[in-house]
């Protein structure tokens, strides 16, 4: 190399595609995590089951529930699941809570589309649940796919049906009828919000009439087959959550099988990435903390998202065991806010900045903020902050890249990262990049979805 082009190697920023900065081992062990990782996903269709399945993978690693008062030590590994939508994990460390905590905190409720309250009813002959569409969406993505339904029941005697129809190759699945172009020519004058609105994304359920004389035919007997098999009458679906998902299964997308389709990456990948890198930290110094929280995708409110409480209780508890103020710990603490970024789609080039958005086979994108236009709504993590994350990254082989979500004026979004510096801890974003984002199904790199990974476990291990 010519000292013209050393000097330029060593004052210029340059970035280089991922496959060009790994091994033949790397490149095996990328595979290796993400096959985990899509059956992770395949089993987490609902913040439910992404906290069941969670839990079951933590405790064959040895975590064990948490009990309020239950005497902890270094290399103790506790969970504390906040009713079955979020979840909470902890490795304790070697230093108390004053040193402060490691946390990682992602989302794993996903847009979807939620039954309302009293959904089921017949028109023409036809059987139809109504619902009301969680978090954001382009609602015509919806029409025409084929779609499962996942939840529980909550009868009046406090017992809980479990409800899943579609999943299996051999259930029924359901879905959102569209319109033939032939006779489409006036929706198609509409705005793309209404080519299909919130009220028209209504899942067909059944056709077959009954054979008993009266009206409603269709409904009764669509609601006697959910009684057979769920014990479950029409008024049941008053204190009921069922969501209508996508039934698409997680698959290898393209000819090199390099990227990942399937539903919910937002934000699962990330979530799945910290999880295992909880499960596979040895001997923390700090004691390190995952949230799996619940209700991201609409503001993370309620008593499972990331503005209840259900975090203080249970850092609070950790801290009193060893008489230290939950405020002194937050003070010390770092979190890495687990969200997606959008990645870069040559497809829609004039929505996103070039030179500053998240590309994909260029590993984790690190956002110093999220909001929107001047930043409103932002965490917007210090300078020091990034350049930690830039030492413990470079020390630990991680490949990252900058990003933001799109041009300064297009639009914007938001994470938890807000609500955890809102507790006086130090907080940056940090994911996954996702091509198709809150798409019914959503792509992602293996190679950024296994850099997310070692970027988590890198934090966690950071001495």
């Amino acid at each position: 190399m010519s000292e013209k082009s050393e000097r330029r190697s060593a004052l210029f920023y340059e970035q280089k595609n991922g496959y060009d900065l790994i091994n033949e081992a790397e490149r095996a062990a990328c595979t290796e995590y993400c096959e985990g990782y899509k059956r992770y996903l395949d089993s987490a269709m609902t913040e439910r089951e992404a906290v069941q399945s969670a839990i079951e993978l933590a405790e064959k690693e040895g975590f064990v529930a948490y009990e309020p008062g239950m005497k902890l030590k270094a290399g103790d590994k506790v969970y504390c699941s906040n009713r079955g939508k979020s979840l909470l994990l902890a490795v304790i460390g070697k230093k108390t809570m004053d040193a402060g905590c490691v946390i990682e905190a992602a989302h794993v409720d996903s847009p979807r589309l939620d039954l309302k309250q009293l959904p089921l009813y017949e028109s023409d002959e036809l059987a139809y649940f109504k619902t009301h569409y969680y978090g954001g969406i382009k609602k015509y993505q919806w029409a025409a796919i084929p779609l499962e339904l996942h939840g529980v029941v909550a009868l009046r005697d406090g017992s809980v049906v479990n409800v899943v129809i579609g999943h299996d190759a051999q259930d029924p699945q359901f879905v959102i009828t569209d319109l033939l172009p032939h006779l489409a020519a006036d929706q198609m004058k509409r705005t793309p919000g209404d080519i299909i609105t919130g009220e028209g994304l209504n899942l067909l359920i059944g056709s077959v009439p009954d054979a008993e004389e009266g009206k409603d035919r269709v409904k009764l007997a669509v609601i006697e087959l959910l009684n057979e098999k769920y014990g479950i009458t029409e008024e049941d679906f008053l204190s009921a959550e069922l969501s209508a998902v996508p039934a698409f299964p997680t698959r290898d997308i393209g000819l090199d099988r390099s990227l990942i389709g399937g539903y919910g990456h937002d934000d699962r990948a990330c979530a799945y990435a910290e999880l295992r890198a909880i499960m596979d930290v040895r001997e923390p110094e700090r004691t390190c903390v995952c949230i799996l929280a619940d209700k991201e995708e609409i503001g993370s409110e309620g008593v499972s998202g990331m503005q209840s409480e259900a975090f203080e209780v249970f850092i609070e508890d950790i801290c009193r065991e060893q008489g230290v103020a939950l405020r002194h710990c937050f003070a010390k603490s770092f979190c890495v806010s687990a969200d997606v970024c959008n990645a870069f789609d040559p497809n829609f080039p004039e929505v996103s900045e070039k030179r500053n958005n998240a590309k994909i086979n260029y590993g984790l994108g690190i956002c110093k903020f999220t909001g929107s236009r001047g930043k409103g709504g932002s965490n917007d993590a210090s300078a020091e902050v990034v350049a930690y994350l830039r030492k413990v990254f470079a020390e630990a082989g991680v490949v990252w890249q900058m990003a933001e979500l799109g041009k300064v004026d297009q639009g914007g979004g938001g994470t938890v990262a807000k609500f955890m510096a809102e507790r006086n801890i130090d907080t940056i974003d940090a994911g996954v990049p996702v091509l198709s984002m809150h798409a019914p199904y959503e792509t992602v790199s293996k190679f950024d979805c296994y850099m997310t990974y070692k970027g988590m476990l890198a934090v966690y291990s950071d001495k």
